[in-house]
Protein backbone atom coordinates (compact mmCIF):
# COMPACT_ATOMS: atom_id res chain seq x y z
CA UNK A 1 0.00 0.00 0.00
CA UNK A 2 1.34 3.86 -0.95
CA UNK A 3 2.69 5.80 1.95
CA UNK A 4 -0.11 8.37 3.04
CA UNK A 5 0.25 12.08 3.49
CA UNK A 6 -1.77 12.63 7.04
CA UNK A 7 -2.36 16.49 7.69
CA UNK A 8 -3.76 16.98 9.88
CA UNK A 9 -3.20 13.54 11.50
CA UNK A 10 -5.74 12.79 13.86
CA UNK A 11 -3.74 13.93 17.21
CA UNK A 12 -3.50 17.23 16.17
CA UNK A 13 -6.78 17.88 16.49
CA UNK A 14 -8.73 19.43 19.49
CA UNK A 15 -10.21 17.42 21.86
CA UNK A 16 -13.13 19.24 20.51
CA UNK A 17 -12.91 18.75 16.88
CA UNK A 18 -12.11 15.02 17.50
CA UNK A 19 -15.43 14.24 19.87
CA UNK A 20 -17.38 16.25 16.52
CA UNK A 21 -16.42 14.91 14.09
CA UNK A 22 -16.40 11.13 15.36
CA UNK A 23 -20.09 12.52 15.68
CA UNK A 24 -20.39 13.35 12.37
CA UNK A 25 -18.62 10.24 11.27
CA UNK A 26 -21.60 7.60 13.53
CA UNK A 27 -23.84 9.45 11.03
CA UNK A 28 -22.21 8.04 8.07
CA UNK A 29 -21.76 4.54 9.90
CA UNK A 30 -25.11 4.60 9.95
CA UNK A 31 -25.94 5.11 6.59
CA UNK A 32 -22.94 2.44 5.72
CA UNK A 33 -25.30 0.18 7.81
CA UNK A 34 -28.32 0.87 6.23
CA UNK A 35 -27.34 0.47 2.83
CA UNK A 36 -25.80 -3.05 3.93
CA UNK A 37 -28.93 -4.22 5.36
CA UNK A 38 -30.87 -2.83 2.03
CA UNK A 39 -28.23 -5.84 0.15
CA UNK A 40 -25.75 -2.86 -0.81
CA UNK A 41 -22.01 -1.82 -0.39
CA UNK A 42 -21.83 -0.06 2.87
CA UNK A 43 -20.54 2.84 2.58
CA UNK A 44 -22.39 6.12 3.95
CA UNK A 45 -21.79 10.00 3.94
CA UNK A 46 -23.44 13.12 5.42
CA UNK A 47 -22.85 16.66 4.80
CA UNK A 48 -22.84 19.20 7.71
CA UNK A 49 -22.06 22.93 8.62
CA UNK A 50 -18.73 23.42 10.11
CA UNK A 51 -20.68 23.48 13.57
CA UNK A 52 -22.11 20.37 13.32
CA UNK A 53 -25.84 21.09 12.24
CA UNK A 54 -26.20 18.09 9.84
CA UNK A 55 -27.84 19.01 6.40
CA UNK A 56 -28.64 16.07 4.91
CA UNK A 57 -27.40 11.99 5.00
CA UNK A 58 -26.96 9.10 2.32
CA UNK A 59 -25.56 5.77 1.50
CA UNK A 60 -24.31 3.86 -1.41
CA UNK A 61 -27.09 2.71 -3.79
CA UNK A 62 -25.91 1.59 -6.83
CA UNK A 63 -26.76 -2.28 -6.35
CA UNK A 64 -30.38 -1.27 -4.82
CA UNK A 65 -30.98 1.43 -7.30
CA UNK A 66 -29.09 -0.30 -10.32
CA UNK A 67 -27.50 3.24 -10.75
CA UNK A 68 -23.93 3.85 -11.14
CA UNK A 69 -23.88 7.41 -9.93
CA UNK A 70 -25.78 6.78 -6.77
CA UNK A 71 -22.55 6.67 -4.50
CA UNK A 72 -22.33 7.72 -0.60
CA UNK A 73 -21.54 11.42 -1.06
CA UNK A 74 -23.25 12.02 -4.48
CA UNK A 75 -26.65 10.65 -1.94
CA UNK A 76 -25.68 13.07 0.68
CA UNK A 77 -25.22 15.65 -1.69
CA UNK A 78 -28.46 15.71 -3.57
CA UNK A 79 -30.59 15.41 -0.30
CA UNK A 80 -28.32 18.69 1.12
CA UNK A 81 -30.69 20.16 -1.87
CA UNK A 82 -29.27 23.31 -3.40
CA UNK A 83 -26.72 25.68 -1.44
CA UNK A 84 -25.73 29.28 -1.83
CA UNK A 85 -21.96 27.69 -1.62
CA UNK A 86 -20.44 24.48 -0.25
CA UNK A 87 -17.38 26.23 0.75
CA UNK A 88 -17.94 26.00 4.66
CA UNK A 89 -19.51 22.51 4.89
CA UNK A 90 -17.93 19.39 6.14
CA UNK A 91 -18.61 16.25 3.97
CA UNK A 92 -18.05 13.42 6.11
CA UNK A 93 -17.68 9.90 4.37
CA UNK A 94 -16.69 6.50 5.63
CA UNK A 95 -14.55 5.68 2.96
CA UNK A 96 -12.17 7.87 0.93
CA UNK A 97 -13.82 8.99 -2.41
CA UNK A 98 -12.91 7.85 -5.12
CA UNK A 99 -12.52 10.03 -8.35
CA UNK A 100 -16.10 10.47 -9.03
CA UNK A 101 -16.90 11.58 -5.50
CA UNK A 102 -13.27 13.52 -5.22
CA UNK A 103 -14.54 15.69 -8.12
CA UNK A 104 -17.82 16.71 -6.33
CA UNK A 105 -16.12 17.57 -3.22
CA UNK A 106 -13.40 19.74 -5.57
CA UNK A 107 -16.56 21.23 -7.85
CA UNK A 108 -18.26 22.56 -5.18
CA UNK A 109 -15.42 23.85 -3.10
CA UNK A 110 -16.36 21.43 -0.27
CA UNK A 111 -14.00 22.80 2.38
CA UNK A 112 -13.61 20.08 4.87
CA UNK A 113 -13.63 16.37 4.28
CA UNK A 114 -13.78 14.14 6.79
CA UNK A 115 -12.77 10.58 6.18
CA UNK A 116 -13.94 7.38 8.36
CA UNK A 117 -11.03 5.65 6.41
CA UNK A 118 -8.49 5.56 3.45
CA UNK A 119 -6.61 2.00 4.24
CA UNK A 120 -9.06 -0.27 2.06
CA UNK A 121 -9.44 2.76 -0.93
CA UNK A 122 -7.30 5.84 -1.14
CA UNK A 123 -9.36 7.15 -3.68
CA UNK A 124 -8.23 11.13 -4.24
CA UNK A 125 -7.46 12.17 -1.43
CA UNK A 126 -4.03 13.04 -1.88
CA UNK A 127 -5.27 14.52 -5.02
CA UNK A 128 -8.26 17.19 -2.38
CA UNK A 129 -5.19 18.01 -0.40
CA UNK A 130 -2.87 19.47 -3.08
CA UNK A 131 -6.24 21.44 -4.50
CA UNK A 132 -6.54 22.95 -0.86
CA UNK A 133 -8.99 20.51 0.68
CA UNK A 134 -8.86 19.90 4.82
CA UNK A 135 -8.64 16.14 4.91
CA UNK A 136 -9.00 14.69 8.04
CA UNK A 137 -8.57 10.92 7.94
CA UNK A 138 -10.35 9.61 11.11
CA UNK A 139 -8.92 6.02 10.38
CA UNK A 140 -11.82 4.12 11.79
CA UNK A 141 -11.62 0.48 12.66
CA UNK A 142 -15.34 0.14 12.62
CA UNK A 143 -15.41 1.74 8.92
CA UNK A 144 -12.47 -0.60 8.01
CA UNK A 145 -14.61 -3.93 9.28
CA UNK A 146 -17.82 -2.82 7.34
CA UNK A 147 -16.22 -2.45 4.64
CA UNK A 148 -13.46 -5.33 4.20
CA UNK A 149 -16.30 -7.62 5.19
CA UNK A 150 -18.11 -6.47 2.47
CA UNK A 151 -15.47 -6.91 -0.19
CA UNK A 152 -14.42 -10.46 1.58
CA UNK A 153 -17.98 -11.67 0.45
CA UNK A 154 -18.89 -9.91 -2.79
CA UNK A 155 -15.38 -8.77 -4.29
CA UNK A 156 -17.01 -8.76 -7.81
CA UNK A 157 -19.22 -6.32 -6.25
CA UNK A 158 -16.56 -3.83 -4.92
CA UNK A 159 -14.57 -4.21 -8.06
CA UNK A 160 -17.11 -3.55 -9.90
CA UNK A 161 -17.89 -0.41 -7.81
CA UNK A 162 -14.53 0.83 -8.18
CA UNK A 163 -13.92 0.45 -11.69
CA UNK A 164 -11.51 -2.67 -11.39
CA UNK A 165 -13.41 -5.16 -13.82
CA UNK A 166 -11.35 -8.04 -15.11
CA UNK A 167 -10.02 -7.87 -18.70
CA UNK A 168 -12.81 -9.10 -21.14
Amino acid sequence: MPDRQELPLPDTLTETEQSLYRQMLAVAIEEARQGLAEGGIPIGAALFTQDGKLLSRGHNRRVQEGDPSIHGETDAFRRAGRQTSYRDLVMVTTLAPCWYCSGLVRQFHIGTLIVGESRTFQGGVDWLREHGVRVIDLDSQECVDLLTGYISAHPEIWNEDIGELPSA
